[in-house]
């Protein structure tokens, strides 16, 4: 039985849960949270959030965990089955996570957790954001999924970091960049969030939230 470690308001967790609900694959849920403590080391090499325990050993790192269920569980597939179509999937996965939330994360203290990001931080990340969310619109398709005629990892990246993204832009900007620089985006959101695996996600990622945000605020700003 895979077990799923880790803690459901973070999105990568969620990305690999989501996968694992599309495909169907039976698995359990571990409460997980990044630690530097020996044991967990030895499970993910850097301490942090998802990784998987399996009969042969633990995996961590979000993207190599999906590359692993789909090597291992080819059906259904969330890969297309063209070469170059599986590649442009890759590619938006790489845009979302390295262009939208890792720039995003700067902010993620002062938006959700009582701390505070500087003026040039915030005019960098607003830039940033900026010049992700054009490249989006450049390279998905939302026909009607994020990469094409198919539902993809793709999809299961985009739903958890996008409505994430646009939260820190809201609370900290007060503007909607994605509605604006996005259209299709608001449209197909909302259409994927209807999808069973979805619901049953973002279900536990609200619970999660709150229990999450409970847990920093007793241990204060960072």
């Amino acid at each position: 039985m895979i077990r799923l470690c880790g803690f459901p308001a973070s999105n990568y967790y969620n990305k690999v849960k989501l996968a694992l609900l599309e495909k169907g694959i039976p698995f359990q849920e571990e409460l997980v949270y990044p630690s530097q403590e020996d044991g967990m080391l030895a499970e993910s090499p850097m301490g942090k959030v998802p990784f998987l325990r399996l009969p042969g050993g633990s995996l961590a790192e979000s993207q190599a965990i999906s590359e692993y269920l789909e090597d291992s569980h080819p059906e259904p597939p969330l890969y297309p089955r063209d070469s170059y179509q599986r590649a442009k999937a890759r590619e938006l996965i790489e845009l979302l996570e390295l262009h939208l939330e890792l720039p995003a994360r700067r902010l993620y203290g002062e938006a959700f957790f009582g701390g505070k990001a500087s003026d040039e931080a915030k005019r960098e990340v607003e830039k940033l954001l900026t010049k992700g969310l054009r490249a989006l619109a450049r390279s998905a398709r939302f026909a009607p999924y994020i990469a094409g005629s198919e539902y993809t990892h793709a999809d299961c990246a985009a739903i958890v970091h996008l409505p994430t993204v646009v939260g820190v832009t809201k609370l900290i900007f007060g503007t909607d960049p994605l509605a604006t620089l996005v259209p299709e985006a608001p449209a197909y959101l909302k259409a994927m969030f209807a999808r069973p695996a979805s619901k049953t996600m973002n279900e536990a990622r609200k619970a999660g939230m709150e229990t999450f945000l409970a847990l920093r605020k007793a241990a204060g700003p960072r």
